[in-house]
């Protein structure tokens, strides 16, 4: 566990990414990232309402079609549309969205007469984003398994094809991640334009067939349903909740394409594509309820179902990447913000800040994909996992955009206990209907964000120990200098520059420390830099770095703060080649500078910091921490490493 800090933007990179205009090469590729999960909702939605296996099973009537498809239309206009659309995609933190997004402008907002409040709901925050990592895991898996499960329709004989295809296509689909976000839209996003076009023209057909179905865009027919059937209405509501599954994904997203270029999409063809669909199904199901057992395919004249398996089988690889590019956002973040380790992580665009690949959480997500493929083996099966994890991080999401809605923009009190009274009954009802599959399988998403939410915490309070036992051992750094300017420490003074990463000017780093008490030297010219993770994306160069000549103008001992936001990239050589020699007591050689770093290695200590399960996690979390000099862009060959332990 080397000396660590927050990702920055190369020197040289773009401020921005595609947040200040909507291109449509931007809008496509969105397409192709961002609506692949919400947008492939139909495929089971309607087919688990009415599944007959349901351990609460909705009976085929009329009426209760016209209820539930009322339903799915004002769940996606409530949720998708007004909390997410309109209200919580403006809730951005310098172009950056999702639930840790959420969690920045909490901690940067609250005020002191509300510590408690804040740090609560932060906490509450961290769960969510951990419950969207179950999300990441469950959508690639039924996503593909709805889609394959089509050939059943085609060729029934083909149902034992459907797991070993389903796990081929989900190796492939990880194994190009590394092409990046911007690569695979632009590939899958003319695929996404096909898709909507399809779906939304078999909707219309059917529902000319039977335009009766209409009237379930009606609010009474959801009401009615709801209150005059409630026992058959709650249950069906834990099925209903995958209308909107991928609603977070567009939050998550909104830093690789921007605000604006997702509500256009989402408007102009996402969300009238899927309410079409949704309609003919129902209109299917009105005309032949046996066709209740594949609504979405049956949907499809005979000679196109073969090639909408086909379709839909892209479909849900574009749906598996909303997930999977959302949960590389949320994984950066939570590192910048103290909640993770320092990962690897590789910007994959020249242009856009925001997209990237984070390589460990790329293979642990294909890990754990493909156990719930093997394991549940049907999309079906699965359903009753995925609510779960969708419902807990909307309700979260919510809480959290109205706390942030009254901190920074003094919303009036009453709008906004009128707005949260609606929109969280809605999210509690789903949250409710959801709990009573937990032994049918929503007990795993639950168990997934338990995991990665002690995680989480761990890691942010083993930091917590480790920085204040560093502390102790460093020593205070103007003390230290002192004794160097004075003699009190015999040092030889050698030619060239050397640079010491720390993690704040007020202890002396471990290495240098080291380099002056038992070799006896110190170089011609000493950086110490310390590396501050600001609560913004990005930050702009006047904002950049701070210079302190810790006492003394001439002895060319100097302390460098750079500030970054937690969406930027290192490279340490890139930012010290930014400081002009006025500032730095003469010109940095950097061209032969050597940097020094910090290994710390963690033991178990007897000291009641933590629990002693909690202090074998994080250890053993550290060990996925990348490597600092790769992280930090210092050149291998003059980069020392000096190690140390500390007890946690």
């Amino acid at each position: 566990m080397a000396d660590s800090g927050s990702p920055a933007r190369r020197p040289d990179a773009p401020h921005h990414g595609v947040h200040d205009s909507v291109r449509p090469a931007v809008v496509i590729a969105a397409l192709g990232v961002v609506f692949g999960d919400i947008g492939t909702s139909p495929i089971y939605t309607l087919q688990t309402v009415f599944d007959p296996s349901d351990p609460h099973p909705v009976p085929v009537t009329a009426e209760n079609v016209y209820g539930v498809v009322s339903l799915v239309f004002w769940s996606v206009v409530i949720i998708v549309l007004v909390t997410y659309v309109f209200l919580a995609m403006r809730a951005d933190n310098d172009g950056e969205g999702g639930i840790m997004a959420l969690i920045t402008l909490l901690r940067r907002s609250g005020s002191p007469r509300g510590r408690r409040t804040t740090a609560a709901l932060a906490a509450l925050g961290i769960f969510g984003a951990s419950l969207f990592f179950g999300d990441s895991m469950i959508t690639p898996a039924i996503s593909v398994l709805s889609a394959i499960e089509g050939l059943k329709v085609v060729e029934p004989s083909l149902e034992s094809a459907v797991v070993p295809l389903t796990a081929v296509i989900i190796v492939l689909l990880f194994l190009v991640q590394r092409r990046g976000s911007a690569a695979v839209g632009r590939l899958f996003g003319p695929v996404m334009i096909a898709w909507f076009v399809a779906i939304g023209a078999c909707g219309v057909s059917e529902i000319a067939d039977h335009p009766q179905i209409l009237r379930a865009l009606s609010p009474g027919y959801a009401l009615g349903f709801l209150f005059g059937h409630f026992g058959t209405a709650f249950f069906a509501l834990a099925a209903v909740v995958l209308a909107v599954t991928g609603a977070e994904a567009l939050y998550a997203d909104m830093g690789h394409f921007g605000r604006r270029s997702i509500t256009r999409a989402w408007l102009v063809l996402v969300f009238p594509a899927c309410i079409l669909s949704y309609l003919g199904q129902g209109a299917l199901i009105l005309a032949g309820p046996a066709d209740v057992s594949s609504p979405f395919f049956l949907l499809v004249p005979h000679w196109g179902r073969l090639p909408m398996v086909v379709l839909a089988t892209a479909a849900t690889v574009i749906a598996s990447q909303a997930v999977i590019t959302g949960a590389y956002s949320v994984t950066s973040q939570a590192a910048q913000l103290g909640y993770l380790p320092r990962l690897r992580i590789a910007h994959t665009s020249e242009s856009t800040v925001g997209q990237i690949y984070v390589p460990w959480i790329n293979w642990l997500l294909m890990v754990s994909v493909l156990t719930l493929v093997f394991a549940f083996r049907s999309s079906t099966a699965l359903a009753f996992a995925f609510g779960m994890a969708v419902t807990g991080t909307i309700t979260i999401s919510t809480l959290l955009f109205f706390y942030v809605a009254r901190e920074k923009w003094a919303t009036p009190v009453w709008l906004l206990v009128t707005g949260a009274t609606v929109l969280l009954t809605v999210d509690l009802l789903f949250v409710a209907a959801n709990v009573t599959k937990l032994v049918h399988g929503a007990w795993l998403p639950l168990l997934i964000g338990i995991t990665v939410f002690a995680v989480m915490t761990t890691w942010q309070r083993g930091r917590e120990v480790v920085t204040a036992e560093r502390a102790r051992h460093e020593g205070p750094l103007r003390e230290f200098v002192d004794r160097l300017h004075s003699g009190a420490v015999p040092a030889l003074r050698v030619p060239g520059t050397a640079v010491f990463l720390n993690r704040g000017k007020q202890t002396a780093p471990l290495a240098m420390r080291a380099n002056v008490e038992h070799n006896h030297v110190r170089h011609d010219h000493v950086v110490i830099l310390s590396i501050e993770t600001e609560p913004l994306p990005r930050l702009p160069d006047d904002r950049r770095l701070v210079v302190d000549d810790l006492g003394y103008a001439e002895d060319r001992i100097i302390h460098v703060t750079a500030r970054f936001g937690y969406m930027e990239t290192p490279d340490v050589p890139g930012v010290l080649s930014m400081l002009e020699p006025t500032r730095t007591e003469g010109p940095l050689q950097l061209g032969q500078a050597s940097y020094f770093l910090s290994k710390i290695e963690l033991r178990r200590g007897k000291a009641p910091t933590m629990a002693p399960w909690r202090k074998r996690l994080f250890i053993a979390t550290s060990y996925i921490a990348a490597d600092a000099a790769e992280y930090f862009g210092l050149p291998r060959e003059r980069t020392v490493i000096m190690g140390s332990h500390i007890e946690v």
